[in-house]
């Protein structure tokens, strides 16, 4: 919009002393309230103008300051020309002191008495970096006092506004109005509520250290210049609905108390909220950003909204706080891993990340997990990897136990929690053409969006399944469940060595009752105390490592134990009990089940090697029965254990292949087989945690 075409006032009246000594004798009443009417003029306060410029403040501000109940002052659909200072109209009254107290309500004494001890902090860091003259006092603060209400909707001010360390008492009403100049705001403090909507400024806005006790109503502005709130309080929530901002943002350690509603709005260049704290929830839905958005060293206690969001640079929340019950809703995000980054602390922002479902999100995943890949944040891409896997997994239960609308039954549907109507509607509807997925069912006309919102869960909308499909869909959904709960679907190493730190205690535990147990009668054979109370210590350290990664790790510790239970405790157990319960009476019972290579001690690798004694002589002759008697013996059985579960061992032990029970046997072999699964999934999960293997395999 041009100078011209603003200034084109539509031959307002020019507002003359005359006629504004007229408007201040004789105010008006308008909602309860007396008024100032300045409305529709022409009000020219340039430099040329000097005289009637001063006169205009001075008989302003008297006619404001003395009267009782305080006036507003109406300029709505005027249009000003030349610079108007809104601190010219008010009383200028010391910061500290009981003048201005007796002006302000008790809330808004209380705001005083924060800002004083701000200030106080400021002054004194001043002193301490030597900016400021140590002959300043507190008695040289003042501010200037705006008792009454100020309206100026639709106002058109063609220079520069200025609202510096200006108290406004009373409520603030701009809306629709227009600024051509630059408009500075700092220090201001609104006490009631501020209302902005829909206006216009075309330069640059400045409301640093501003606070705003009441509700910020600046929806539909539009910001054609750059806009600073730097340091800003907003006490109440602050909405920014549908607002342009063409040039950059400046929200820098700004504090939200309330909610902060910055939903379809449009950043056109850099949107910049370093140590902001937000107290309140922040909504950024269908919010545009082309330019960089930076939230490092931010604060949230609630959740922030980015649902519909679109993203076309960088997104920062490095060193960001996320309180317990914070966190990102990123559904529907656009966002294109090409061309947007989304930044954060490495382990902390993707599990701040929170997609509720799969539908419509698949390639917003896919992208995150690029975009997390490519900035090796390993950890980051392998949780969203985990949210989309376990989102999927979701879906797939859904379609296998939820409602189908494509072939649910007249009684089924009742169930669910339609009407009988809306019933023979729905059924009517898929006859003609099945439904493809359940919000179709907002086109029948019975069906409103609270009745879609009660039963949405509840359905699905697919194809008819066939019994295979079904069994198929069944089997996925085990295995996939497994994964999710034993390594978090392989993106989890320590929820995989918790697990396996359980396994491998309580197998080298059971190998060592087996072994050392044999009998009590005729002749006991049974370890020495010593021994026994090594091995039970041990196996509580060992499986108290395990429990405690497990329920650092998993998400659900409870279901991860009892799928562990399951693989390793039925089978062994009855072993153990046919083992026992057959007799321990056979030849070699005095020596160990268990040998040893004496040839060699060394660290190695044992995937390829069975839990047996070889039988060629040559080989049979290096194993020797374990020796019972020395103090360490009962590390043996761990190594054993770890050569089954591991395939890693410092000491090949093995079984003997001479009056060896079969039971003992299907023991170790057992073991092994686990083992083999337990290594298959130890290598699948670290392919997907190492960094360089990552990108090696996920990138190319």
């Amino acid at each position: 919009m041009s100078q011209s075409a603003l200034a084109d006032s539509g031959n307002l009246p020019v507002l003359t002393e005359d006629i504004l000594r007229d408007r201040l004798e004789s105010p008006l009443w308008r909602d309860g309230v007396p008024t100032l009417d300045l409305t529709e003029f022409a009000i020219d306060l340039r430099a040329d103008k000097g005289t009637f410029r001063d006169r205009f403040y001075e008989s302003l501000q008297q006619k404001l300051v003395r009267v009782d109940p305080p006036l507003a002052l109406d300029l709505s659909g005027s249009t000003v020309r030349g610079a108007f200072d809104f601190g010219r109209l008010g009383t200028s009254v010391p910061l500290y002191g009981s003048r201005l107290s007796g002006l302000l309500s008790q809330e808004q004494r209380k705001q005083l008495d924060r800002d004083r001890r701000r200030l106080s902090q400021l002054r004194q860091l001043s002193r301490s970096m030597l900016l400021e003259s140590e002959s300043a006092t507190a008695d040289n603060l003042q501010v200037t006092v705006f008792r009454g209400r100020l309206k100026f909707v639709g106002t058109r001010f063609l220079d520069d506004v200025d609202f510096t360390n200006t108290f406004f008492l009373d409520g603030v009403d701009g809306g629709s109005a227009v600024f051509a100049g630059k408009v500075n705001g700092s220090d201001a403090r609104f006490g009631r509520s501020l209302r902005l909507t829909n206006a216009r400024f075309l330069e640059a806005v400045v409301f640093r250290n501003s606070i705003f006790s009441n509700v910020l109503n600046a929806s539909g502005v539009q910001f054609e210049g750059s806009i600073a709130f730097g340091g800003a309080t907003f006490e109440d929530v602050a909405d920014f609905h549908t607002d342009r901002f063409e040039g950059t943002t400046d929200f820098e350690r700004a504090k939200f108390v309330g909610s902060a509603d910055f939903s379809q709005t449009d950043w056109r260049d850099r949107a910049w909220f370093p140590k902001t704290k937000f107290v309140g929830s922040l909504f950024l839905t269908n919010a545009n950003f082309l330019g960089t958005v930076n939230f490092r060293e931010a604060r949230f206690d609630l959740p922030v909204n980015l649902r519909g969001a679109s993203l076309a640079g960088l997104a920062d929340f490095s060193d960001t706080q996320f309180s317990p019950r914070a966190y990102l809703n990123l559904s529907n995000l656009t966002f294109d891993s090409d061309r947007a980054k989304l930044s954060g602390n490495p382990g902390q922002i993707g599990r701040s990340i929170s997609i509720p479902i799969l539908q419509g999100n698949e390639n917003l995943l896919r992208n995150l997990i690029r975009n997390f890949r490519e900035l090796e944040q390993i950890e980051d891409a392998n949780q969203m990897s985990y949210l989309k896997i376990r989102l999927g997994q979701q879906d797939a239960i859904k379609k296998l136990f939820a409602t189908n609308l494509n072939t649910a039954s007249f009684e089924s549907l009742r169930v669910v929690g339609f009407s009988k109507n809306q019933v023979v509607e729905l059924i009517e509807r898929r006859q003609k053409q099945p439904f493809s997925s359940v919000s179709e069912i907002l086109d029948c006309d019975s069906i409103d969006l609270s009745t879609y919102v009660k039963v949405r869960d509840r359905l699905v909308a697919i194809l008819q399944m066939s019994a295979v499909e079904r069994v198929k869909l069944a089997l996925q959904i085990s295995g996939v469940s497994v994964l999710l709960v034993l390594s978090r679907y392989g993106t989890s190493v320590s929820l995989v060595f918790g697990i396996g730190a359980i396994a491998f205690g309580y197998f080298a535990m059971l190998f060592w009752w087996v072994d050392r147990f044999r009998r009590r009668r005729p002749t006991p054979i049974v370890p020495t105390t010593e021994e026994t109370i090594w091995m039970s210590s041990s196996f509580v350290v060992v499986t108290g490592l395990g429990l405690m990664e497990i329920f650092r790790s998993s998400p659900q510790p409870w279901l991860t134990l009892f799928c562990l239970t399951i693989a390793i405790v039925p089978v062994s157990s009855i072993l153990l009990f046919q083992i026992y319960r057959s007799g321990r009476y056979h030849d070699l019972m005095d020596l160990s089940y268990f040998v040893e290579d004496g040839g060699m001690r060394q660290l190695r690798l044992t995937i390829a090697r069975l839990p047996i004694m070889p039988r060629f002589p040559f080989f049979r002759d290096r194993f020797e029965p374990i020796l019972c008697d020395r103090r360490w013996n009962w590390l043996n059985y761990y190594d054993f254990s770890s050569n089954n579960l591991f395939k890693f061992c410092f000491n090949d032990v093995r079984l003997r292949d001479r009056h060896l029970p079969g039971l003992i046997s299907a023991l170790a072999w057992y073991q092994w087989g686990l083992g083999l699964l337990y290594v298959t999934l130890l290598l699948w999960t670290l392919s997907r945690t190492i960094p360089g293997l990552n990108l090696f395999l996920y990138l190319k």
